[in-house]
């Protein structure tokens, strides 16, 4: 009996494949061994952890536990924030939605959070207006109010949670530096702040301010906003009368664009985890798609749409991640870090997404002797600690992972060196 040389090398080649594959699949059982050993013997088994390890490039499972379960994610929500902010906005966020007629201007906000920020100092929209006579502020539709659902409600001095608001000014925070005086952003607030011994830092309802005499550090407080406000505020930085009206008129409008570079907002968004950033990108989206400015329909329309393939529907309630009504899974995580990196590119993401050991809340955390091998994206509330992103290995492969633990009595800062010498042994295994 002959057998064709042809048919000898199928046959050599379909056994190689079989063993290298039997070889791989020996090595991801012995990881998979080790994880579980780390998982039981680390101090993982008294709270609520989810922990799937996926590699893309072949469709491996190298982990999974609880990859389907809903855990409360934190911050982890940024990362649907900012593949909602690519998939609509991409590189030109609008900031005035307006009408001109003649010398007058009809304009309104559109959720744009760079306008006047501090740190962003966009001044695009103050440029604009100077060259109208007469300008009429027409508030937007925005009906969802300044807090998300299930915020906090003692958090509304707290420099983490500004209020969220369709024309938003100065990151919606008052800013204050003491020199040998105090020196305030905005200006317009000026005699509002008092010199006091008191705790707070505001009153609940007024736009009064407190500060330690003996205080030496810069202070970031939100202010409450409104539609009085926004037009005091334009008048002050324009120096152009504002006034008011309820009424867009009909007919075509225009949109002008911030002179902000969208990645430098999905960056703080990122590497800083500004909770203000991310609710107003929401905001934005929605402002980019229709008249209306709403976190829910912009939420809806990306989970119906972009995402409508993913298998674990979330309760997504936020674009911060600071509401515990939030409900995502490992695996709802992976699968929007897949995407993010398969359309945007791995080299722009991995540019946007915190660097371990070198930036924003990872600085002090999952770093590197050698080049940098993490990528991700944490997340922190009481008794909540979770960090998805993108793990490089030794070997050069390319791992997405989300590690999610609800419910555990400790700090966080006991949790996250036990996650560290996981992921290394990740890095260094695979």
């Amino acid at each position: 009996m002959k057998i064709h040389i042809s048919t000898v090398n199928v046959i050599l080649i379909f056994l190689i494949a079989c063993m290298l594959s039997a070889c791989s699949s020996l090595k991801n059982r012995k990881i998979e061994k080790d994880l579980s050993e780390k998982l039981a013997l680390s101090g993982f088994e008294d709270h609520f952890t989810g922990l799937f390890i996926y590699a893309p490039e072949t469709g491996d499972t190298l982990f999974s536990v609880n990859k389907h379960k809903y855990f409360t994610p934190a911050s982890n929500t940024k990362i649907f924030t900012l593949y909602t902010a690519l998939k609509i906005l991409g590189d030109s966020i609008p900031s005035l939605r307006y009408k001109i007629s003649s010398d007058t201007l009809y304009f309104q906000g559109t959720g744009h959070p760079g306008s006047l920020h501090p740190e962003l100092k966009d001044s695009s929209i103050v440029s604009f207006l100077q060259n109208f006579e007469n300008l009429i502020y027409i508030p937007a539709a925005f009906s969802e109010g300044r807090f998300g659902p299930g915020w906090a409600w003692e958090d509304y001095e707290s420099a983490f949670a500004p209020e969220r608001s369709s024309f938003p000014l100065y990151g919606n925070v008052l800013t204050i530096y003491r020199t040998n005086n105090l020196r305030v952003i905005p200006e317009y607030f000026g005699d509002s702040i008092s010199e006091t011994e008191l705790s707070g830092k505001r009153l609940e309802h007024k736009n009064l301010f407190y500060i330690a005499a003996t205080n030496r550090d810069s202070l970031k407080i939100p202010f409450k906003s409104g539609n009085k406000l926004t037009v005091d505020l334009l008048e002050r930085a324009t120096g152009k009368p504002v006034i008011k009206r309820e009424v867009f008129p009909e007919g075509e409008s225009m949109l002008l664009y911030g002179e902000t570079h969208s990645d430098s907002l999905y960056k703080l968004l990122m590497e800083e985890s500004d909770n203000f950033v991310a609710e107003q990108l929401l905001l934005a989206s929605s402002a980019a798609l229709t008249d209306t400015i709403s976190s829910s329909f912009i939420r809806e329309f990306v989970l119906d749409t972009y995402l409508a393939d993913l298998k674990d529907h979330p309760r997504w309630v936020d674009g911060s991640g600071l509401s515990r009504y939030n409900l995502f899974t490992p695996a709802s995580m992976v699968f929007v870090l897949e995407k993010l990196y398969t359309e945007f590119g791995k080299e722009r993401i991995l540019s946007i997404f915190p660097t371990g050991g070198k930036e924003g809340t990872l600085k002090d955390w999952y770093g590197s002797p050698d080049k940098p091998y993490l990528y991700a994206k944490s997340g922190t509330l009481g008794n909540t600690y979770c960090l998805s992103g993108y793990l490089i290995t030794k070997s050069g492969k390319f791992l997405l992972f989300s590690f999610m633990n609800n419910h555990f009595m400790e700090s966080s800062s006991r949790i996250k060196p036990k996650i560290e010498k996981l992921l290394e042994l990740i890095r260094d295994s695979y």
